[in-house]
C-alpha cells in the first residue's frame, strides 16, 4: 500500500528541499500531523517508499540538522540580548531615568520586539526555513534584490557586531585584570594593557571563536548553553547580594572626571533594601554621562542604549539552518527567550532602584562588581556575555554569507564559499567571516561605528516586518503561517517603532543606511543573477496583483472621456522574426496606453493538449528581448479570422480593451528574419530549441518562399471590415522592415512625419474634417511627442478639388460660425491650432489640376455608396485598370514628396463587404491599396471611427 506524502508547510517549495523520515507503523507520528496530505500530479500519492516530507534541506545537509530549540534558538537569543547590558548599563538607565520610565521604556523596547518577533514567528512557520536567517526569510518573501541587498548589511552588521563585543570581551579583562583592574591585588600579576596589546587580547578571542565555529553548530550549541548557565548563575548571585548585602559605601571610578579628585576621593552609598531610596529613585533626574565627556543624558539616549541592548532576536533564526526543525524552534526560542530576558531585566531594574542611590547609579557602571557577595561573578558574567555575543555573531555572519553565496546574489563572485563547505559546516564561509573581523579589530576603538552597527541590526527587522505586512495584505492564499499570533496591524506598529527607534539612535546613520540599502536593491535589481531569475517569488507581483486587480475594477468604461483619450493598441503578429521593427514602433505609438501582441495558432483541442500553454513563454521572452512595454495574447482556432475575433474581443480587461487593431499588410514581398541577420539591432540565438546550435529548430518559424500563406486576400480584406465593424479603429502597416530608428536618429536626412488626409478613393473638400483624418492627425502628434520623433517635422498633405463638395461642411464641427467658402487650407489650419498641433500644411496643385483626379470615381465608390447590393455586379477590366493607373499616380505623387520621411499616415478607405459583394471587390481593393503604397517609406493606413481630438480643458 502506498504511503501518502505529508507537507510540513503549507507553501510550495522547492523538490529538494525535503527530509524523508519513515512512517509505516508509526501512527502517533502520523495524527500528530493532523493527516495534511499532497499527491503527485499522475494520482498516486507520493512518498510510495512510505516516507514523509518534512520542509528542510535534502538529506545530506538534513544530516547537519542537530540543533533543538533550547541549544540552538533560546541560549543564543537570550545571550544576545543579555550582552553586557545586563552588567553594565541597567544602573545608568535607572540612575537617570528613574523607574517609572525605566520599565516604561522596557515595556516599550519590549513590545516593539514582540511585534518583530511575531512577524519572524509568522514567515518562519509558513514554509520551509533554510539557512540564512533573516536574510533567507526575507529574500523568499520580498524577492531576491531586497532580500540580497539586506543579507549583504545583515551580514557587514555582524561582522561588525562581533568585532565590537570582541573588543568589549577584551576590555572586560582589562577592566578587571588589568594594571588597575578591580580584581588585581597588590604586587600580584596584571595583564600588560596598550593598544597593540588590547589587538592581541582581541585576537586570541577571535581565535577561541573561530575554533568553535570550525567545529561546528553542535559546538557553538554547547557553548552557548554552558555560558547562559555561566550568566545565569552571576545574575542569580546578583539578586541575592541585593538582598543579602547591608549598606555600604563604593567608590566611583577614577576614570570619571565629573565627580572624582585627587584629594578627596568620591563614594557613592549604596542602601540596601530601602523604601526612602526607592522612593528617591522612581521618577526621572536626567544627568551626565562620565563615559562620553560628561555629555547631557536625556530620555532619547537612555531609551537608544536600552534599546540597542535587546535588539538580539534574530541570534536564533540565524541558526536556522542547523535547527532540526526551524519552524517550530524559531518561535518557542524566540518568544520564550523574550519573556526570560524581560523578566530577569524588571527584576534587576526594581532591585536596583530599592537598593542603590541615584548618586551611585549615575557615577559608576561597574558599581554591581562591589556589592556582589563574590566579586569575580560580575566579572565572569560581563566577559562570557560579551564573549558568547561575539560568538554568536560571527557564526550568524558565516550563515548570511553562505545563504548569499548559494543563492547566487553576486554571481560567481562566492562560488568559493560554496565549495567551502565540510560535512555541513560553511568553513570558508565561516574564516572568511573571522577575517573580516580580524580586520575590523585593527581599528581599535569602535565606538564611532556602534550605533551604525545596531541601525544595521534594526534596518534588518524593519525590512522583516514590512515583509510580513506586505504579504499579509496581499491576502495570498499560500500564506497561513501555523503561528497565529500576528496580524497586520502588529507588523506595521513593528515596522513604524523600528523605524522611528533607528531615527532615535542616530538620525544620520538612520538615512545613510537606508540610502545604502536602495541603492544595493537597485544595483541587485538590475545585474544579480538570483533577481533576473526570480526563482523565489516576489512579494511585489503579488502587491502589484492586488492594487491593480481593485484599480481595473473602478475604472469604468461609462466615464470615458476624450480628454483622456489614449491609443490601446492589438498588434496581430504572425511571426515576430520577420517584424521587430513594427511590433517596436507601435510600442511608440501607445501613448502610455494599453499594448497587446496578438498571435493566432491554427488547430484545434480534439486530439491534442493546448500548445500555446508551453508557446506563451516565448512571447514573454520576445517582449524582454524587444524591450518593449507590452502584453501576449496567443489563441488557437481553426481559421485566422476567427482566432483574430477571439483576440479583439477577449484581449484586454475591463475599461482597458484595444481600441486599435494594427495588422501588417498583405503582399508578397520577401520576409526578413531580424533575427538571423547579425546586421540586425534584433540579432539574436535566444529563439532556438538549441541557442548554441545555428542548425537547431526556430521559434517563431517564417513562412517558406513559395509556401502559399495562412490567409486569403479575401480573407484579409474581410477582417478589415470586421475590425471596423466591431466598432474599433484599424492600421495597416506596410514596409516597416526597413525602418531603422538609429538612423532617423542620427541622420539629418530623414526629416518628416507626413499626414495624406484626402481619401483618393473618394476624394473631397471635406476629407481633412472627417473622423479618419482627426484619427491621423492625433496618432501623428503621439508619434511626434517622443524623443527620438520630436526632431520629426509634422506634414499635413491637403489636397484640394476643384468639384464642389458634395457633402456639407457639418463634419467640421470645432468652428461651426466660420463661412463654407473658405478654403479647406484655412479650415484645416484653424482645426490645427484647436488641436494644439504644430505641423506645416501643404497644398498638392497637381491634383486641383488634373482632370484624372478630380473626375475619376475610384472602384470602391461604386459600393461604398450602396450597402444594400446583394450581389458582385462584376468590375470590368477597362474600369479596374484605369483605377489601378490612377492610384499608380497618386502613388508617384506621394514618392516624390516622400524623399525625407520617416513615417507617412494615408486615408484608408472603408473597405467592401466581402458577404455582399463579392471576391472580386474585394481583390479589387487590396489590388488598389498595394499600388497605392507600392515603394513608399513605411506607411500606415488609418480609418479611425471615434472622434479622439479634444478642444476643451
Amino acid at each position: 500500500m502506498l504511503s501518502p506524502t505529508i507537507n510540513n508547510m503549507s507553501t510550495n517549495t522547492d523538490p529538494g528541499d525535503t527530509e524523508t523520515v519513515p512512517i509505516a507503523g508509526n501512527r502517533r507520528l502520523w495524527r500528530n500531523f493532523g493527516g495534511i496530505f499532497s499527491t503527485r500530479g499522475d494520482g498516486d500519492a507520493a512518498g510510495a517508499d512510505g516516507y514523509v516530507e518534512f520542509g528542510i534541506s535534502d538529506p545530506e545537509r538534513s544530516q547537519g540538522r542537530t540543533l533543538g530549540t533550547f541549544a540552538g534558538v533560546f541560549s543564543p537569543v537570550a545571550l544576545s540580548m543579555f550582552s553586557a547590558l545586563i552588567f553594565i548599563r541597567v544602573g545608568f538607565i535607572v540612575g537617570n531615568a528613574g523607574l517609572f520610565v525605566t520599565l516604561l521604556q522596557f515595556v516599550i523596547a519590549y513590545t516593539i520586539l514582540l511585534f518583530t518577533v511575531s512577524s519572524v514567528c509568522a514567515i518562519s512557520t509558513n514554509g520551509a526555513v533554510d539557512g540564512g536567517g533573516v536574510y533567507f526569510m526575507i529574500s523568499r518573501t520580498l524577492g531576491a534584490d531586497f532580500g540580497g541587498s539586506i543579507g549583504t548589511l545583515f551580514f557587514l552588521a555582524n561582522v561588525v557586531g562581533c568585532g565590537l563585543a570582541v573588543t568589549g570581551c577584551a576590555e572586560g579583562l582589562i577592566e578587571n585584570f588589568g594594571p588597575s583592574g578591580y580584581l588585581v591585588e597588590d604586587g600580584g600579576f596584571t595583564l600588560p594593557d596598550s593598544r597593540w596589546w588590547r589587538f592581541f587580547y582581541c585576537s586570541m578571542i577571535n581565535a577561541v571563536m573561530l575554533v568553535v565555529c570550525l567545529i561546528g553548530a553542535t559546538m557553538f550549541a554547547k557553548t552557548s548553553v554552558m555560558i547562559l548557565g555561566i550568566v545565569s548563575v552571576c545574575l542569580l548571585s546578583t539578586y541575592i547580594s541585593f538582598l543579602a548585602q547591608g549598606p555600604m559605601h563604593v567608590s566611583i571610578p577614577q576614570e570619571n572626571q565629573l565627580v572624582q579628585n585627587a584629594t578627596n576621593p568620591a563614594y557613592g552609598f549604596y542602601s540596601g533594601l530601602s523604601r526612602i531610596t526607592f522612593h528617591e529613585n522612581l521618577y526621572s533626574n536626567y544627568g551626565k554621562d562620565y563615559t562620553s565627556g560628561g555629555s547631557q543624558v536625556n530620555f532619547a539616549i537612555v531609551f537608544g542604549v536600552l534599546f540597542s541592548g535587546v535588539t538580539g532576536i534574530m541570534a536564533g533564526a540565524n541558526m536556522s539552518g542547523e535547527l532540526k526543525n526551524p519552524s517550530q524552534s524559531i518561535p518557542r526560542g524566540t518568544l520564550s527567550a523574550v519573556a526570560f530576558t524581560f523578566v530577569c531585566y524588571i527584576l534587576l531594574a526594581i532591585l536596583m532602584a530599592a537598593t542603590s542611590t541615584q548618586f551611585l547609579l549615575q557615577n559608576n557602571f561597574l558599581f554591581l562588581m562591589p556589592i556582589n557577595l563574590w566579586k569575580p561573578f560580575i566579572a565572569i558574567g560581563i566577559t562570557t556575555a560579551t564573549f558568547s555575543a561575539a560568538l554568536s555573531n560571527l557564526i550568524g555572519s558565516s550563515r548570511v554569507l553562505e545563504a548569499l553565496a548559494k543563492d547566487q546574489v553576486y554571481g560567481s563572485g562566492l562560488n568559493f564559499i560554496v565549495r567551502g563547505t565540510w560535512k555541513g559546516n560553511p568553513v570558508v564561509a565561516v574564516i572568511t567571516s573571522w577575517l573580516l573581523v580580524q580586520v575590523i579589530l585593527l581599528i581599535g576603538s569602535l565606538n564611532t561605528i556602534a550605533q551604525i552597527n545596531s541601525v544595521l541590526f534594526m534596518l534588518s527587522y524593519l525590512a522583516t516586518n514590512l515583509a510580513c505586512l506586505g504579504i499579509e495584505l496581499t491576502g495570498a492564499p499560500n500564506f497561513r503561517p501555523s503561528f497565529k499570533y500576528y496580524s497586520w496591524h502588529t507588523c506595521f506598529f513593528g515596522l513604524v517603532g523600528t523605524l522611528i527607534m533607528m531615527f532615535v539612535i542616530n538620525p544620520i546613520y538612520s538615512s545613510s543606511s537606508i540610502i545604502l540599502c536602495l541603492v544595493l536593491v537597485i544595483g541587485l535589481h538590475l545585474f544579480s543573477p538570483a533577481s533576473q531569475g526570480a526563482q523565489w517569488g516576489s512579494i511585489s507581483q503579488a502587491l502589484m496583483f492586488h492594487q491593480v486587480r481593485k484599480y481595473l475594477l473602478m475604472l469604468d468604461s461609462r466615464k470615458d472621456h476624450v480628454k483622456f483619450w489614449r491609443p490601446q493598441m492589438l498588434l496581430l503578429v504572425s511571426s515576430p522574426r520577420s517584424c521587430c521593427p513594427l511590433i517596436e514602433f507601435v510600442n511608440d505609438l501607445k501613448k502610455g496606453g494599453l499594448y497587446v501582441l496578438g498571435h493566432v495558432k491554427l488547430g484545434d483541442y480534439e486530439d491534442n493538449d493546448d500548445p500555446t500553454i508551453d508557446e506563451y513563454k516565448y512571447w514573454l521572452s520576445l517582449i524582454d528581448h524587444l524591450k518593449v512595454k507590452a502584453f501576449a495574447e496567443v489563441t488557437l482556432a481553426k481559421t485566422v479570422r476567427e482566432g483574430v475575433h477571439h483576440l479583439i474581443r477577449i484581449s484586454g480587461m475591463g475599461a482597458m480593451k484595444p481600441n486599435t487593431i494594427v495588422m501588417g499588410f498583405y503582399d508578397e514581398e520577401n520576409l526578413y528574419d531580424f533575427f538571423e541577420s547579425e546586421n540586425s539591432s534584433y540579432h539574436t540565438m535566444a529563439f532556438r530549441n538549441d541557442p548554441t546550435s545555428e542548425e537547431a529548430e526556430q521559434i517563431f518559424p517564417t513562412r517558406k518562399p513559395g509556401l502559399p500563406k495562412k490567409l486569403s486576400a479575401k480573407e484579409y480584406v474581410s477582417l478589415v471590415d470586421d475590425v471596423l465593424r466591431m466598432r474599433k479603429n484599424i492600421c495597416l502597416c506596410r514596409h516597416f522592415h526597413r525602418l531603422d530608428k538609429g538612423l532617423i536618429a542620427r541622420s539629418n536626412h530623414i526629416k518628416y512625419i507626413d499626414v495624406w488626409t484626402v481619401n483618393v478613393f473618394d476624394p473631397t473638400n471635406e476629407d481633412p474634417f472627417d473622423v479618419v483624418s482627426q484619427f491621423m492627425l492625433q496618432l501623428s502628434c503621439i508619434l511626434n511627442m517622443l524623443p527620438v520623433w520630436k526632431r520629426m517635422h509634422l506634414r499635413v498633405f491637403l489636397c484640394e478639388t476643384q468639384q464642389p463638395s458634395t457633402n456639407n461642411a457639418e463634419n467640421f464641427t470645432m468652428t461651426p460660425q466660420m463661412p463654407q467658402d473658405l478654403s479647406a487650407e484655412y479650415r484645416l489650419g484653424q482645426q490645427l491650432k484647436l488641436f494644439r498641433i504644430t505641423a506645416t500644411i501643404h497644398q498638392i496643385p497637381e491634383w486641383s489640376r488634373n482632370d484624372d483626379f478630380t473626375r475619376h470615381s475610384a472602384i470602391l465608390k461604386q459600393f461604398t455608396r450602396n450597402k444594400n447590393e446583394d450581389a458582385d455586379t462584376g468590375i470590368s477590366e477597362e474600369h479596374l485598370n484605369r483605377s489601378r493607373m490612377y492610384m499608380q499616380r497618386v502613388n508617384q505623387l506621394i514618392r516624390e514628396r516622400s524623399d525625407q520621411t520617416a513615417v507617412a499616415f494615408i486615408y484608408l478607405a472603408a473597405p467592401p463587404n466581402s458577404a455582399q459583394h463579392g471576391n472580386a471587390k474585394s481583390l479589387a481593393y487590396l489590388d488598389l491599396l498595394t499600388e497605392l503604397t507600392a515603394d513608399l517609406p513605411p506607411t500606415i493606413l488609418v480609418h479611425g471611427i471615434h472622434a479622439v481630438n479634444s478642444t476643451t480643458l
